[in-house]
């Protein structure tokens, strides 16, 4: 695929095609679904950048992927894991797993995974959780098939172990938090958008993800507005990967799924960030919530 105007439309066609997959990549690398929907953006981004130069893509798929991981790898890096693994090791102490042991990954947390090195990481979530084969992932991780089987393999077992111990507790949340997140869910479900306008900071944020951003309290304003057009949400207080959180559902689904989440980021008792993933519902793939 070369990077003309015509091709460039098809390439942003894959990638909207693509960025829940994407996504369901990097939060697995990464250990959580807000870093990883970042990851994805920045993915995105570097492609868009890229593709002019990039001369003829043969495999368009694997590319995005490919830089995806990468991206992934460098947000890892920024940590400053001391306790990783680098991409090109494995731990040799794990014994070869079976196929049998695939769908321990398809269900594991996010947590969970994050304990595998990154070798065993990526390879398990691209085979077992994306489904991609041995031959696209070795493609995707610029590895070895006899590299991508042993991480597989170790990987597997590995999870197995992890997920037969068990998952720790989320931590708890102060009461006070507690008390002004549910303050605000009551406010948005009784519709009262002029109040919680009065809690907005001058300077603060909106990004409705996938969607747009807006900065400033004039033009955030009109976020609310939008929301009094629909009927289709109810927000409840609760905890998204241990982070206070209003958890969406629909009223008229009787089985009160959590549909997606908003963040939100207080200084001095105003509102400063808004992070609402309204249509970037993919992100609850993977993510952990619990009611308050």
């Amino acid at each position: 695929m070369a990077g003309d105007t015509m091709e460039r439309d098809a390439l942003n066609r894959l990638m909207t095609e693509l960025r829940p997959r994407l996504h369901r990549y990097c939060a697995r690398m990464v250990g959580s679904v807000f870093d990883g929907e970042d990851i994805v953006q920045e993915a995105l981004a570097k492609a868009a950048e890229a593709l002019p130069s990039a001369g003829t893509i043969n495999k368009a798929e694997s590319w995005l992927f490919t830089i995806a991981h990468n991206t992934a790898l460098d947000a890892l890096r920024r940590r400053k894991r001391r306790a990783e693994v680098p991409l090109d090791s494995d731990s040799p102490d794990w014994p070869a797993g079976t196929e049998a042991d695939s769908w321990v990954a398809a269900t594991a947390s996010l947590a969970t995974i994050m304990q595998l090195p990154v070798i065993q990481r990526s390879t398990v979530v691209l085979m077992d959780v994306l489904e991609y084969s041995l031959a696209e992932t070795v493609e995707i991780l610029g590895t070895t098939l006899p590299a991508v089987k042993a991480a597989l393999h170790r990987g597997r077992v590995r999870l197995k172990a992890l997920s037969e111990a068990g998952e720790s507790e989320q931590p708890a949340l102060r009461a006070e938090e507690q008390t002004r997140l549910r303050s605000y869910a009551d406010r948005f479900n009784a519709r009262d958008f002029d109040a919680l306008r009065n809690l907005l900071a001058e300077d603060v944020k909106l990004d409705l993800v996938n969607r747009l951003r807006l900065a400033g309290r004039k033009d955030v304003s009109v976020y609310f507005g939008r929301y009094g057009e629909t009927l289709d949400w109810k927000f409840a207080p609760g905890l998204a990967e241990g982070r206070p959180a209003l958890l969406v559902s629909n009223p008229a689904d009787t089985s009160d799924a959590v549909q997606y989440v908003v963040l939100l980021d207080w200084v001095n008792g105003r509102v400063r960030g808004i992070r609402d993933f309204r249509y970037a519902k993919y992100v609850t793939d993977g993510l952990t919530v619990t009611r308050l």
